[in-house]
């Protein structure tokens, strides 16, 4: 067995935590006329047990939420909130958080047993009670093998579960804040470490939160996304509702590989068209009047159909993703994309498309208003 010398000591056990940010919002120079916001003003509550991802280009806001949820950072406004304790003014010990970085943070001089067990021994635990706690991690983590290795002589997604599980072995956090920390990892990797996580997840029920600008990793990963965009929190949901309705241009283009087309409109007799009326939604566009309107529509959603229906269009591009086929079309002047799973044509063939009516939705100036479902 790998040593670990504790101090007997009955611990006080505080249970997970609801998070609320009450009218949040950051700047780096509040203090200057008219401040620029790093984190514009938001009200969100995160349940206890649920999996969120922070989804957003660099420089949106995502880590200056982490950071301040974990209290690396006090917000230029607003409070935070663990089940309705103001923690505002609070530092990270006494907030309970647990936070991976990008880089694992290891003590190299340690086996992975000793860093694992660290916080609790720190903690003044019992020997026994740490042996059990340590177990149950590093078998969860895939790390049982390793308790007596270095931890230095480890890969780098090895020596990242390190990282997570030192914070898992506390059995008195709040949540478990995740900055980026795929990044390093391989990419063959990244999804077995995703399925470590949820197993995380399941089996002890703590809240996580995962910062990523990957798209894929947020949608395959948490049960709640939030997107962000210039400090601003655009849209929050489940992953299945961002993908169909996406609130904005922005979500369309973030969200779904490829991205969601939109296509110029206009306000016909029948309804708004595009593609020399070659598509049509049998709606009005809004009272606000017919200028910049756009459809959108997956390219999932696109589908070949027989001559003479729907879209005749031009192949102008073709790449693989997986086993699906992508297409770049051209069509009155118009390029958007198709995501197929079997064909056999090449570039610079004509085809006919058909788009299912029921994915069609309406924007005006980057805004959803409206879907071929509303009728």
């Amino acid at each position: 067995m790998w040593p670990i010398r504790a101090v007997d000591r009955q611990e006080k056990v505080i249970a997970m935590a609801e998070i609320h940010l009450d009218s949040l919002a950051h700047s780096y120079a509040p203090n200057v006329p008219d401040p620029e916001y790093a984190l514009k003003p938001l009200d969100m509550t995160w349940e206890d047990g649920e999996t969120y991802a922070l989804l957003g280009p660099s420089g949106c806001g995502k880590s200056t939420m982490l950071n301040i949820i974990s209290g690396l950072v006090e917000p230029s406004q607003g409070r935070v909130r663990f089940d309705g304790e103001d923690v505002t003014q609070r530092g990270t010990a006494e907030r309970n958080i647990a936070q991976v970085f990008q880089v694992p943070v290891i003590y190299r001089s340690m086996t992975v047993a000793e860093n694992l067990s660290f916080p609790l021994v720190c903690r003044k635990w019992s020997t026994a009670r740490v042996r059990q706690r340590v177990g149950e991690v590093a078998e969860l983590l895939g790390l049982d093998r390793f308790l007596r290795r270095p931890a230095a002589a480890l890969t780098a997604d090895q020596k990242q579960l390190v990282s997570l599980g030192r914070g898992l072995v506390r059995d008195d956090v709040s949540a478990l804040l995740l900055d980026e920390p795929l990044t390093v990892i391989d990419p063959q990797l990244k999804f077995e470490l995703r399925r470590k996580l949820k197993e995380v997840n399941h089996a002890f029920n703590i809240t996580m939160v995962l910062v990523t600008h990957d798209q894929n990793e947020a949608m395959t990963f948490a049960r709640n996304v939030i997107v962000m965009n210039h400090g601003e929190v655009i849209q929050q949901g489940d992953p299945q509702t961002l993908f169909e309705n996406p609130r904005t241009e922005h979500v369309g283009y973030f969200i779904g590989s490829p991205a969601m087309n939109f296509i110029p409109a206009e306000q016909g007799p029948q309804g708004v068209h595009i593609l020399d009326q070659q598509v049509v939604m049998p709606i009005k566009a809004p009272a606000a009047g017919s200028k910049d309107l756009k459809i959108g529509f997956r390219p999932e959603h696109v589908s070949l159909t027989p001559d003479g229906e729907r879209i005749a269009a031009r192949v102008m591009r073709i790449w693989f993703e997986g086993l699906d086929q992508v297409l770049e079309l051209e069509s009155a002047g118009v390029r958007f994309r198709a995501r197929l799973s079997r064909w056999e044509g090449q570039v610079g063939d004509e085809v006919n498309l058909w788009v299912k009516p029921a994915a069609l939705r309406l924007y005006q100036a980057g805004e959803l208003v409206s879907s071929a479902a509303d009728g």
